[in-house]
């Protein structure tokens, strides 16, 4: 069975000691315009091995065109910059990833 769509991978680098901070700035005023212009997300997820301090959060989109289009509406809407003012001093950096699923017919189980 073949799987459509997009998944828009982040990767907020967040600075040090920083995460409870950038943690409620994010909940308190990001997650309020995301779920009214990106929907819900597949979900979020912070580094334990590896690179640290990091926080990764997952959206589905159903094509690249719902992704421009859901997107553009995030970065329009009139509360976003809030949002963009209070985290500013608290992401290093950013990698966004649009990354989509392949068949692996092994992987599927046979019922």
């Amino acid at each position: 069975m073949s799987q459509k769509g997009l998944i828009d991978h982040r990767i907020y680098t967040i600075a040090l000691r920083k995460m409870p901070e950038f943690l409620e700035v994010f909940n308190r005023l990001a997650m309020p315009v995301l779920l009214e212009t990106l929907g819900h997300p597949l979900g979020f997820y912070t580094s334990l091995v590896g690179p640290q301090n990091q926080f990764v959060h997952l959206w589905a989109y159903d094509s690249l065109d719902d992704y421009e289009r859901r997107s553009l509406a995030r970065d329009t809407h009139p509360d976003f910059p809030v949002y963009l003012k209070a985290s500013q001093h608290l992401i290093t950096a950013q990698e966004t990833r649009l990354i989509r699923a392949v068949d692996m017919p092994a992987w599927m189980s046979k019922a």
